[in-house]
């Protein structure tokens, strides 16, 4: 091999059953005697927020917590910075980030301004210059199997500035520990469900083909296709079924490692479609996915072959021919009762040029197997339409 890179894989990452009733071994380790909980704002009625709260109301001598419950389901700047208020307000010293990727990315990003309350988000240059050392210690746990952020170094804001998506990346971002507990995902809805997993597959299947040299990510990206094909479908029809619950969660939380070698051009179409369409990300991603494999296939045949044996196919009729490998990816969209078709979802005709224009400028499709143009994003949101 001639190539020259660095890998890393920090993350404390406690994962079972039930963990949640022992939180206060999480935050004793992480020296927090007084989180701010950062969170959407429906999550304090799901019975995920009620067991967290229970047991944090266990820990001894934790005086009442602090919650900020409202975050965006696709962030803005203006959660981040409520939410760093609010830690200033209830005098925190540490912060739980519960719910899906939207709280986790908010919960993330909001450490930069408690430390530095002036810091302008945008400023990309400032945040790579600046020293990042007096971080609040950051706990994060999620309640979807999904985005995988609970263990990524990067936020997704719209910013106040652009009113454009934003990806605020650094270290430090990262997570101090993570808890994975099945048994606060068993009450998300189907749908959800169903969403989220699918926005897990892309982020292994998109980060898997992509052309950067990432082996570690690659190999984690093909476990995470595995347990996916395994577990998604039946999270969706068993929803209290912990083992296929947790193996969600751990397919996902593969994923948002896998992602740091980058994505594809199926997320180049899903952000706008968030951004413009208000369409949740997963469901985007899981509406899109198909045709994108099936764009970069006739271009590079053969591109999916290792997909096909992560999902168990016969590698004899997958060598060279992506077609069983696709339809397989198609039917476990259908399977989990995803609609596809972006005008069932209030996307129409005459906003595919403007999502052209943001597909085109988003990065993701950098590190597509294929190069894609403007009009080629526009063909596909057609197809996808």
């Amino acid at each position: 091999m001639t190539h020259r890179t660095s890998f890393s894989f920090p993350t404390r990452i406690d994962c079972g059953r039930g963990l949640i009733a022992e939180i206060h071994h999480s935050l004793q380790s992480l020296g927090i005697e007084k989180p701010l909980v950062v969170c959407d704002r429906f999550l304090p009625e799901t019975p995920a927020f009620e067991q967290v709260r229970d047991a944090l109301g266990k820990t001894h001598g934790m005086p009442p917590v602090t919650v900020f419950n409202e975050v965006h389901p696709n962030p803005i700047e203006a959660d981040v910075r409520g939410a760093a208020e609010a830690y200033r307000q209830g005098a925190c010293d540490g912060i739980i980030g519960l719910g899906g990727g939207s709280a986790l990315d908010v919960a993330k990003v909001c450490r930069l301004l408690i430390q530095e309350p002036d810091f302008a988000l945008a400023d990309q240059a400032a945040l790579e210059q600046t020293s990042w050392d007096r971080l609040p210690p950051f706990l994060a746990i999620p309640t979807t199997a999904g985005t995988g952020s609970e263990v990524g170094r990067s936020s997704v804001i719209t910013l106040e500035s652009t009113g454009a998506k934003s990806v605020i990346f650094h270290p430090k971002l990262l997570a101090d520990r993570v808890l994975l507990d099945p048994c606060l995902t068993t009450s998300l809805p189907a749908h959800l469900t169903a969403a989220t997993g699918l926005d897990a597959l892309t982020h292994c299947i998109e980060s898997y083909t992509s052309p950067i040299w990432h082996p570690l990510c690659d190999g984690i990206a093909l476990e995470g296709i595995t347990l996916i094909g395994k577990y998604l479908a039946q999270s969706v029809a068993e929803p209290e079924n912990l083992e296929a619950r947790q193996g969600m969660l751990v397919a996902a939380m593969m994923g948002g490692i896998a992602f740091q070698k980058d994505l594809g051009a199926t997320h180049s179409m899903a952000h706008p479609l968030s951004n413009l369409c208000h369409l949740h990300h997963g469901l985007a991603n899981a509406i899109c996915l198909v045709e994108v494999m099936r764009w970069n296939s006739k271009r590079q045949p053969g591109l999916y072959a290792r997909v096909g044996t992560a999902l168990g196919l016969d590698p004899r009729t997958t060598d060279q021919a992506d077609d069983p490998i696709i339809e397989w990816v198609a039917k476990l969209i259908d399977q989990c009762g995803i609609q596809t078709g972006l005008r069932h979802h209030g996307v129409k005709q005459e906003q595919l040029n403007d999502l052209a224009d943001l597909a085109i400028k988003d990065s993701c499709h950098q590190t597509n197997p294929v190069p894609m143009s403007r009009e080629d994003f526009l063909t596909l949101y057609q197809r996808c339409l």
